[in-house]
This record gives C-alpha cells, structure tokens and sequence, in this order.
C-alpha cells in the first residue's frame, strides 16, 4: 500500500447528537467513532493519515496522536470539499493515491477500503467511491449513473428532485482519488447550490468533463455507509460492531451464552475454549486466556485473566492480573494493581487493592487487603482487614508464606507476619510477628453468670424462657 495516504474528515460537531462532544469522539465499544475509521485505514495497510478537525479539535487529538497522524484544520466549516482541500494541503509528497474517509462512519471494514482502491486502478479512472444499497434511503446523497455503469453524477438530497430521491444507490462519502487529479480539479468547485457548501460529489462532474470516469463500488454490506448523526444512530452502530465483534470471538472458539446480552469491547481478546455468560462486559485491552469462565454480571476492565482461571458472578476486576486457575468472586472486587496468584482464591465480598496474593493463598469471606504482600499458601479469616492508611499515608502488610490469620483480624501497617505463623481470631496486630509464632492480640474475656437472669428477666421472657429461681449474690 506504498503511496497511499488517508484524509479523514473529522471538522464537524454533530448538532443532533445534543452533545458538547463532537460526535466523532463519541464511543462506540470504549473506542471513539473516528477511532475505528482510523483502526480500518490501518489495517488496510495505509499509514499516511490526515485528520480533517475544526469542533472540538482537542477532543479528537487523542486519536490523532495514537495512529501517529497529521493534523489539518477546518476553520470554517464550508462543506467536504473545502475539508479535502485542507488535508490535501498536509499530505506528504509521496503520496499518489488519496482516499477520502468519514470520520462519523465506523461501520467500514479494511477489505472494502482495498477494494476501493483496486477499482479504481483496474479502471483507470480518476476517482471511485463506495456506495450502499438501502431500502430506506432518506438522508443521502443519490448516485446517478451513466447506461455504461460508471458514475454520472452524486446528488445531494436537498438538492435531488422527486425521481432521483426514489434511487435506492446512495453515496457512502468515502472515494478513493488520483491524486494529480484531485490536486488539479479541488479548485474549480463551486458553492452555488442549496448548502452554500463546496461539495466533494462536484468532483464527478470535473471528472466528465475531462472524460474521465468515477466507478462505483457498491458496499457487500450496505452497512458499512451509514453514518453516526444522533444517539439512536450511534447505539445502532454500536449494536453492529459488538455483533461483529462477538460473532469472531465465537468463531475462534469462545462460547458466548448469550450474545444479545453480553458485552466485549473492541480490544478486548479471549483465548479459546473460554464461556462468557449472560451479562458480562468486559473492557479496554482485557486480555482473557484459554478455559476461563467468567459467569454472569462480571465488569472486567484492563485485566489480565489467566489460563483456566474462574471469575464468579457479579465481581468486579479493574486493571488487575488474576493468574492460572485462580477463583474470584462472587461478589469480589478487585481494585487496581491487583495480582492474584496462580490457584489462589479470592472469594464473596473480598476487596483486593494493590496487593499481591501469593500462589494457593485464599481470602474466601468478607476481607480488605490493600497494600498487600501475601505469600504463598496463606489463609486469610473472615473479617480479615488490613488498615493500611493512617488518614496520612498508605502502608505496607507483608505475609510470609504459610500464615494463618484468624476471623476478624486486624493488621494495622506498616507490620509483618512471618513464615508460619499463627494469628488467633479477633486480633489487632500492631507489631512484626516472627516466624512460626502464635500472636494473640484480645482484652481478657470476663464473664459474669446469671446477670442476665438478675439484671434484665425481660429478655428472658421476651424470649420465651424461664426465668432461673437465683437470688443476688449467685452472680
């Protein structure tokens, strides 16, 4: 694809969208709209791009600098051929061939851009632009074309007359040009029409009047021509891509229970053999291994998930690792900078916050571990808190390998429990445990009989029991 370059017209704001953002940096699948137009030239195999910006142009920049592209600006905005003249303007001197893209239309696949291209050099024509047949074609440009198929002109709706609006071809926006061609005839275009805007499409008349021609391409999928103009239009192309996106992942060998009612962004990848069930979203650059479940209601974002790993319903997982057959969840939270080792479980209601969990290690009930250190082979009680933060700073709590920490422990950081050792439920560690010790940490239990039954009889009988013959003094 040598010689090739990209002008992605991206100046608009979209005012039906209702939105402060241009419509070009809203999401579609955790990616901005322009994104995915971007991601399609690039793996077409162009490199040069040019981005056409004008509304909300920081917004957009984010896209730009990630595909490593040239900036063109639109100050006003005087249609979609003054926009092609701005990015033709900053493409470099190499470039021979041009293709034309929507920065709103997110829907077009790479192997359409080729066959774009290809159409268009076969026929030795000066330009070819893609177009969809749809049954509902209010809103579009129509393509009118020549008895010999070529095309004879592109007609604005606003401008179109009864019969040519009953065409069903449409214009897509996106061409792929000569470039001398376009460079020699971008200048001569006229804004005498019903925008007041200088139109792209005028590009086919200049082209017949050199007798030169401009093919169709009508798309496989009429698609891939829609463009993104409000929020009904962006949640359609949203429901599109995640279809496609699901449909591959199920054809690589991952079980998607129900595609209607699961959620997978566009960079997200899942090994084979892995089943997702129903209401799953899973985030960003989350990368899934082979054999893993992840069962109903999980949020996972920019996590990595290990081999034959196992994420219980309703858990939560941001920007954490979960290792080789780990066990998360239910109901688990994992916060960033989270590492759960290979064969460890985290079980329901545990919250794990920048903290390492040590091979085969389990904190299966009601647990906060953050700023953790835990070895291997250690079981965390129920009720088990680290209080890691002193309203000033975050401080450390290291397990060695083997420690055994009772029920409603706490260990209040900086502190370190040693190899082996034991800590009895209900204590609040304060200090570094040595290797192999019992740590017992309780005020003196004290009990006082038959005070209940002298002091408060009411209890008894609101209970149902007798009350014990005991006179003061049996206490």
């Amino acid at each position: 694809m040598k010689g090739i370059s990209a002008i992605i017209l991206a100046a608009g704001q979209g005012k039906r969208m209702k939105s402060t953002l241009p419509k070009v940096a809203h999401p579609v699948l955790g990616k901005p709209v322009v994104w995915h137009v971007a991601q399609a030239a690039r793996a077409a195999g162009i490199r040069e791009m040019v981005f056409v910006l004008g509304y909300g142009r920081d917004k957009v920049l984010p896209t730009v600098e990630a595909f490593g592209g040239k900036v063109a600006i639109q100050e006003s905005l005087f249609g979609t051929g003054d926009a092609a003249r701005c990015g033709l303007a900053e493409l470099s001197a190499g470039a021979k061939e041009v293709v034309v893209l929507c920065g709103d239309a997110p829907l077009i696949r790479p192997a359409t851009i080729r066959t774009l291209l290809a159409a268009r050099r076969r026929e030795g024509a000066a330009a070819s632009v893609l177009t969809g047949v749809l049954d509902h074609p209010a809103g579009y440009g129509r393509i009118v074309r020549n008895d010999d198929g070529t095309v004879a002109r592109i007609v604005e709706e606003k401008d179109a007359d009864p019969a040519t609006r009953k065409i069903r071809e449409v214009n897509s926006g996106t061409y792929a040009f000569d470039r001398v061609f376009l460079e020699r005839t971008l200048p001569r275009l006229s804004d005498v029409n019903a925008q007041r805007e200088y139109y792209l499409t005028d590009l086919v008349l200049e082209a017949l009047a050199e007798e030169m021609r401009v093919v169709p391409v009508v798309a496989g999928d009429p698609d891939e021509v829609r463009g993104i103009n409000s929020r009904r239009e962006l949640a359609e192309a949203s429901r599109i891509l995640q279809k496609r996106k699901l449909y591959a992942l199920m054809d690589s060998g991952v079980t998607v229970i129900d595609p209607e009612r699961t959620y997978i962004e566009t960079e997200v990848a899942v090994g084979p053999d892995s089943v997702i069930e129903p209401g799953v979203s899973l985030l960003g650059k989350t990368r899934v291994g082979r054999d893993v479940r992840i069962q109903a209601g999980c949020v996972v974002e920019e996590c990595a998930i290990g081999d034959g790993a196992h994420i219980k319903p309703y858990s939560v997982l941001s920007a954490s690792r979960v290792r080789k057959g780990a066990i998360v969840g239910p109901f688990s939270h994992l916060r960033p900078q989270s590492d759960i080792g290979e064969g460890a479980h985290i079980g329901n209601f545990v919250e794990i916050k920048k903290s390492r969990i040590g091979k085969g290690s389990k904190a299966n009930h009601l647990a906060y571990l953050g700023d953790a250190v835990v070895g291997r082979k250690v079981n965390v009680g129920a009720g088990t808190i680290t209080c890691n933060y002193d309203g000033i700073a975050k401080h450390p709590t290291v397990l060695g390998d083997g420690v055994f920490v009772g029920s409603d422990t706490m260990l209040v950081a900086p502190v370190k429990v040693g190899k082996g050792a034991l800590i009895g439920a209900g204590s609040t560690i304060t200090r570094d445990v040595p290797p192999y010790a019992l740590a017992l940490a309780r005020a003196e239990q004290k009990v006082f009989e038959y005070w209940v039954a002298l002091k408060k009889p009411e209890l008894l009988k609101k209970a149902g029991i007798a009350v014990p013959a005991v006179k003061k003094g049996d206490e």
